[in-house]
């Protein structure tokens, strides 16, 4: 199988892991009844899996995509622009997550794959250790650029949608 141009075997290029909040780390309080985003769990995930790629984890913010603000994509955009990191992972919740998506255009020279869970990631039947993998496969294979990687699909932002009707995402054209 052949390579992606960046690949060097003996020294793999790093993947910075930008955690923003979103269904997959959310967590259920029973005294309330409640879901609160707790502490990201992609650092846990990505050992568990065993991924002998580097990465480095940088938590931005913690909140639902359905709170996020044009300011908060601003920052978004600001912390990855500032890394050295061309592949960057986005835990991100999935119903902002298009939108941020379009926002990270922009930035040059990066790959940037964005990904969630339909379900938290604590819950036994959560898709969001399946996406993680997913997206990190993608993020070493896909050319500069910025992509969804959901449910087993990589999506580039300009051709995605979120089916709310369907809780999936889609591809604009077919």
């Amino acid at each position: 199988m052949p390579q992606p141009s960046s690949y060097v075997p003996d020294r793999p290029e790093p993947i910075l892991v930008v955690t923003t909040g979103g269904t997959i780390d959310k967590v259920y309080f029973d005294a309330s009844s409640e879901f609160a985003v707790g502490e990201s769990v992609v650092g846990e995930v990505l050992r568990q899996a065993q991924v002998r790629r580097p990465f480095e984890l940088l938590a931005v913010l913690r909140k639902d995509s359905l709170e996020l603000s044009d300011a908060d994509r601003t920052r978004i955009c600001a912390a990855i622009e500032a890394r050295p990191e061309r592949r960057v992972l986005i835990t991100h919740g999935t119903d902002g997550m298009v939108a941020t998506g379009k926002a990270l255009k922009g930035l040059a020279n990066k790959t940037i794959v964005l990904t969630g869970a339909l379900q938290p990631a604590a819950f036994q039947r959560s898709d969001a250790e399946f996406n993680i993998g997913c997206a990190v496969g993608a993020l070493q294979c896909l050319p500069s650029g910025v992509y969804i990687a959901m449910n087993g699909r990589v999506f580039d932002i300009d051709n995605v949608v979120k089916n709310l009707a369907q809780n999936r995402f889609e591809a604009l054209e077919a």
